[in-house]
């Protein structure tokens, strides 16, 4: 089987097609931007050179209008003339010819030879008729209708003059002339108007082409746009010649050509940043979308909860760690406003409150919670909250982190259990350490009831030998002090067994002054052992605290007790226990002052530190215990040197209303 073959055009690169055509049409801009400026150079030039001509043309015709219209006055005067009118009327109209024409130098009324009759204006120099004029009135008089003359000169720096010569005739018969004298500078200056002396050079020139009269009024022209207009008067052969005083026009000729290409240029300049730019967002866009799938990878990839809310607490983003914490999709979480489906029912106030606060712009940075899951549930979360703002610096939200923190809730549980083992270890030790002042405090309240119903016994058996009545007032004071006996061993079987037994912790308002009298009997035990005194300074009116009672009893009696083993080596006057509590900057502070041996720098910097002990039998926990137990209540517990030697321990906790 043959596969037929295909030629496969080659095909150029995507990006190579895209800019294709945005580059022919630069191109062809570059071409069109190049042709303007001088396709209108030359349309600004063939302007001018027209207007010139049809300017040259109008002054042409204004020069002619004003010699026809001389022509005819002097026609007029010639037909005067032929009546032989008198002298003084010729005189009279030769002076009115010569005030109405200014370009008229003189007039004058020849006889047929040539002769002046009568002259007005200026005289000629030397009198005789220069050769010019000579030859235009021979002229005039053999055609028999006026003729100009060739201009000419009188003297160098005088203006060039030209002259008509009118013949006149009577019955067929020539009788003379009229020679007018026309001052061509003056005719210049009278015909031409301002504005075109302004613009161009004006010459009259003659058939060599030397001027004869000039009107420059802004300086002589620049041979750039000229135009020559023959008069095309009988007998002469002067040329009107016209020179512009404007040069050739620039490349850039006028403000419009100026501005298209200035804007052109702008144009390209704008093309090529904006091509740039393309480049550049192109490249910025490619960067986004990697960092937008790194930050969507990221985001996914976390377990902390992240949740967007709007000023409104609209909730905006939710990532799937928050999802999961919550057991519910991202469609049944954005876009929604409180109370929300996660929201527990126990816990709906406070979710009311923070969001009245969030509403406030007053959201708590930190808090801790409960959700619900949509199975029901229950998950312990700590929620960072912080503004949202935005590249302005405006807020437009709230930005929250939520961490599940079930672990964390069991494991502090767990520690919380074995704490309490701890403390149970820690107050069965303490018991077993003084079971033998126990036996010893026992034996005597029991030894005393012992013999005091021994007594009574034998009161009531040698009464009844005697057959005589026992009076019960012998009877009640032996039975009176084995009830007091009695009491007094119960009492301290009692503070053994309040002291032993497992609970949990309870926090109540405790006065300082009847927590210590509660364990007095112990710390007696203790005390009693190594011949210790007991002073305790306790104000009445002392503040109360919120703590439990059995974790504040177990820190005075290991803190007692450390005292009283610290003086069972020194004189028997110094072994004074002092307890003391005072109030001060919002804090009840009780300290255990003893007079022992003090404390080694070397153990105080381990002092606290679990399972070190100075006691060959100790199990270094009794500190620990006390610290932690303090701070579990937000106090603090120090130690120093006590000035008259020895060790004071302190502990201070929050104040708080007196108990009821």
């Amino acid at each position: 089987m043959k596969i037929p073959f295909t030629k496969i055009a080659p095909h150029l690169p995507a990006g190579s097609l895209r800019f294709l055509l945005p580059a022919m049409l630069v191109l062809l801009f570059l071409a069109v931007l190049v042709w303007l400026p001088w396709q209108a150079r030359e349309m600004e030039s063939n302007e001018r050179q027209e207007k010139l001509i049809a300017d040259t043309l109008w002054v042409e015709q204004a020069i002619r209008f004003e010699l026809n219209r001389s022509e005819e006055a002097i026609v007029a005067l010639g037909r005067e003339l032929a009546a032989a009118p008198p002298a003084a009327t010729v005189q009279a109209r030769i002076a009115q010819l010569l005030t109405n024409g200014r370009e008229l130098r003189r007039v004058r009324w020849l006889d047929a030879a040539g002769k002046p009759l009568q002259t007005g204006g200026a005289e000629l120099p030397g009198g005789t008729m220069p050769a010019p004029s000579s030859e235009a009135w021979e002229l005039a008089r053999a055609t028999r209708v006026g003729r100009y003359s060739e201009p000419y000169l009188t003297a160098r720096g005088e203006p060039a003059l030209v002259d008509y010569h009118l013949p006149l005739f009577a019955a067929g018969a020539y009788t003379g002339s009229l020679a007018v004298t026309y001052d061509l500078k003056t005719l210049l200056d009278d015909t031409v108007p301002w504005w075109f002396a302004q613009d161009n050079a004006i010459s009259l020139i003659d058939r060599d082409d030397r001027p004869l009269a000039t009107r420059a009024a802004a300086g002589p022209g620049r041979g750039v746009y000229t135009h020559k207009r023959p008069l095309d008067l009988p007998g002469t052969t002067m040329v009107l010649a016209t020179d512009s005083v404007k040069g050739a026009p620039r490349l850039l000729p006028n403000l419009l050509v100026g501005s298209v290409i200035a804007l052109a240029l702008g144009l390209l300049v704008s093309l090529g940043a904006l091509w740039r730019h393309i480049r550049r967002r192109l490249e910025a866009e490619g960067a986004l979308r990697q960092q937008m799938a790194f930050r969507t990878a990221m985001e996914d990839s976390l377990v902390t909860g992240l949740r967007a809310r709007d000023l409104e607490g609209r909730v905006t983003y939710v990532n799937p760690a928050f999802c999961q914490i919550v057991g519910l999709p991202p469609e049944e979480l954005v876009g929604k406003t409180p109370p929300m489906a996660y929201w527990a029912p126990e816990a709906m106030a406070d979710y009311q409150q923070r969001f009245a606060s969030v509403l406030a712009g007053t959201a708590i940075p930190q808090f801790e919670t409960i959700f619900q899951r949509a199975d029901g549930e229950r998950v312990p979360v700590l929620i960072f909250e912080a503004p949202l703002v935005d590249s302005e610096g405006r807020q437009t939200g709230w930005m929250g982190s939520i961490l599940d923190i079930s672990d964390r809730k069991n494991a502090e549980e767990l520690a919380r259990q074995q704490q309490e083992k701890l403390h149970a270890s820690a107050r069965l030790a303490t018991m077993g350490e003084i079971s033998s002042m126990l036996a010893h405090e026992l034996n005597q309240p029991l030894a005393a009831i012992s013999s005091y119903t021994t007594g009574a016994l034998n009161l009531l058996g040698r009464a009844a030998d005697s057959g005589v009545a026992l009076d019960p007032a012998i009877l009640k004071p032996a039975l009176e002090q084995a009830s007091e006996q009695a009491r007094r061993a119960g009492q301290i079987i009692r503070s053994v067994h309040e002291f032993v037994k497992k609970r949990e912790p309870q926090r109540q308002l405790l006065d300082i002054g009847h927590l210590v009298d509660g364990i007095r009997t112990l710390i007696e035990l203790q005390a009693n052992k190594y011949f210790v005194a007991i002073q305790t300074s306790i104000p009445p009116a002392l503040p109360a605290v919120s703590a439990d009672r059995m974790m504040l009893e177990q820190v005075l009696l290991n803190l007692t007790r450390n005292a009283i083993e610290s003086m069972q080596g020194v004189a028997p006057e110094r072994r004074v226990l002092r307890i003391a509590a005072v109030h001060e900057a919002g804090q009840v502070t009780v300290s255990v002052i003893d007079q022992g041996h003090g404390i080694a720098p070397a153990v105080a910097e381990r002092l606290f530190s679990p399972f070190f002990s100075t006691k060959a039998e100790g199990m270094g926990m009794g500190l620990s215990i006390c610290r932690t137990a303090i701070e579990f209540h937000g106090g603090t517990l120090s130690h120093g040197d006590n000035p008259g030697g020895g060790t004071v321990f302190r502990f201070a906790l929050p104040s708080q209303a007196s108990p009821t």
